[in-house]
């Protein structure tokens, strides 16, 4: 069976494997379907697991019971519920602490403030950040991050200097790498961690015919650049979603790429994507027709 690579997360002292598991999808099914792709993610060498509060934190908690909570590093999130969102120092303290009890565990190697409306709300004295400062103290989290869609609150964040893993999704696969250009290299520069999230387009390149409307929807005026990519692969027998963790496998960062699949069939599919072969032909094909390609091609 192939090895996931090992990675350095910035600056904490984790070093995951290449692949992380999401939560976004993996409780749509039965607790015993969670469990089961959760022991299979596992079983593959995945090694770093996300989970997210409301979404049944407790089939986590069951599923690294009996040993294999060691195993792997636990992130959690802080994502107040309803459109206000309060970040207050209190709803972090028992956000974090519901999850830990969910979880069966009595520390969290990471936690993310997760989709703030402003960035300023959170980081603010004695909001959510001074909290788990304080909870970072008390060794019930280990390190700190923040995971939202906007290039300009990563800055903000980063440049507290308390901030050590920034989670971006959507923003750098082959339909969009516009956080190459913002984030990334700030991350590098002050040694952050990143969680590259949604590789595959939020559906848009798992091998799946794209939906044009859809796709145009995602990008007004944009031609539908999912639907060509798709076409070009199908042409050729690529499969695309090995193009597109490759892609971000090869991404300049420190840390890992996630994936958020809904059953032990995708958690297996992205794992052989992550560990498949494409070839320099392929890629060079690739960027040819559509202008992307992976950080360390060589011409």
């Amino acid at each position: 069976m192939a090895e996931l690579e090992t990675r350095r997360m910035g600056r904490t002292e984790m070093r995951p494997k290449s692949l992380a598991l999401g939560a976004a999808w993996l409780t749509q099914g039965t607790e015993a379907e969670t469990i089961e792709a959760i022991h299979r993610a596992i079983e593959l060498g995945i090694d770093f697991v996300d989970t997210y509060p409301r979404h049944a934190e407790g089939r986590w908690g069951k599923a690294l019971a009996d040993g294999l909570r060691k195993k792997v590093y636990l992130q959690a999130k802080v994502s107040p519920p309803g459109p206000d969102k309060d970040y207050s120092g209190e709803t972090t303290r028992r956000s974090v602490e519901n999850s830990l009890t969910e979880l069966r565990t009595d520390y969290l190697d990471s936690v993310l403030i997760h989709d703030p409306i402003t960035i300023e709300d959170p980081l603010g004295p004695g909001r959510a950040l001074d909290e788990l400062l304080e909870m970072k103290k008390e060794g019930k989290v280990r390190h700190i991050g923040l995971g939202v869609r906007q290039h300009e609150f990563h800055r903000v964040a980063i440049e507290t200097g308390h901030i050590e893993i920034v989670l971006t999704f959507l923003d750098y696969n082959l339909l969009d790498q516009s956080v190459a250009e913002t984030t990334l290299p700030l991350a590098r520069e002050h040694d952050v961690g990143i969680i590259l999230a949604s590789p595959l387009g939020m559906g848009s390149l798992t091998g799946v015919e794209p939906d044009i409307e859809t796709e145009q929807r995602r990008h007004p005026g944009a031609k539908p650049k999912a639907y060509q990519m798709w076409q070009w692969c199908q042409e050729r027998g690529v499969n695309i979603r090995h193009l597109a963790m490759q892609f971000c496998l090869a991404a300049p960062v420190d840390g890992v790429v996630m994936v958020g699949p809904a059953n032990t069939v995708q958690v297996e599919e992205a794992y052989e994507a992550a560990t498949a072969d494409v070839s320099t032909e392929i890629w060079h094909d690739f960027d040819a027709e559509f202008g992307v390609r992976p950080a360390n091609l060589e011409d």
